[in-house]
């Protein structure tokens, strides 16, 4: 985990599949030891990488948490020294429990599958 500004983008209540289709996103700050501090929820005007982007560097965020993302905004973030974690798929209260605890990692498919454990044991 870094400290400082995380923003996760988000559609209704997981990560959004797209960075490019975003129109949501939460951001919360850490302190050192991982402790939250001010979260805040942004609705976004419309979708836009470029303004997402601009948003990360306007509130100094240290980590981003999305699903797919072009190759283009990832090079960019992490040119500027932005921690971006993708792949990422669940709810984003979720990941962000993942993220606090150190162990969210690219790639990390968080969803509750219940209904495929259920039909596994009627299989028995």
């Amino acid at each position: 985990m870094v400290p400082g500004k995380i923003l996760i983008t988000v559609r209704e209540d997981n990560i959004s599949p797209r960075f490019d289709l975003t129109t949501e996103v939460v951001m919360e700050s850490r302190d050192e030891k991982g402790r939250p501090g001010d979260r805040r929820t942004l609705v976004l005007p419309h979708a836009s990488s470029e303004e997402l982007c601009h948003l990360i560097l306007a509130q100094e965020v240290q980590t981003v948490v999305c699903g797919a993302i072009e190759e283009e905004y990832y090079q960019y973030l992490t040119w500027k020294r932005i921690v971006v974690i993708d792949a990422v798929m669940g709810p984003w209260e979720k990941v962000m429990e993942r993220y606090a605890e150190g162990r969210l990692r690219p790639g990390d498919i968080l969803h509750n599958r219940t209904e495929l454990a259920n039909h596994a044991q009627s299989d028995q």
